[in-house]
């Protein structure tokens, strides 16, 4: 997938191939996971073999929910059920030095604060 990202100007083919977007094994409404403050501050954190790789929160997002939804919904209908994918926390594997790429058999696991391990 990365040569594909390395041809193409966006990341989007590289990222949407078929087996691409693992899901579950559950998806929580947004009405369990607001804070008292009606906003969403969710911390993740992504592990291989145990070691932290990202570990950030909902909160830094680099564009609001409300944003993500306006600018995606101008040219994609969305409808209720639809994901938006919107990123990681920095981490990534191509940003070490040396790069740190995934590789048989490592165990990744992302935990999202009130949802759990996936």
């Amino acid at each position: 997938a990365r040569d594909l990202q390395r041809t193409h100007q966006q990341w989007f083919l590289g990222k949407s191939l078929d087996t691409f977007c693992p899901l579950g094994p559950w998806i929580v409404p947004k009405e369990e996971l607001l804070g008292r403050d009606n906003t969403l501050s969710l911390d993740i954190q992504t592990r291989i073999n145990g070691e932290v790789r990202q570990n950030g929160n909902t909160r830094n997002l680099l564009f609001s929910i409300p944003k993500l939804i306006a600018t995606i919904s101008a040219g994609i209908t969305l409808k209720p059920g639809d994901i938006l994918a919107t990123g990681t926390p920095r981490g990534v594997g191509a940003g070490f030095n040396p790069p740190k790429f995934l590789k048989p058999p490592d165990i990744m696991v992302v935990e999202i604060e009130g949802i759990g391990n996936l």
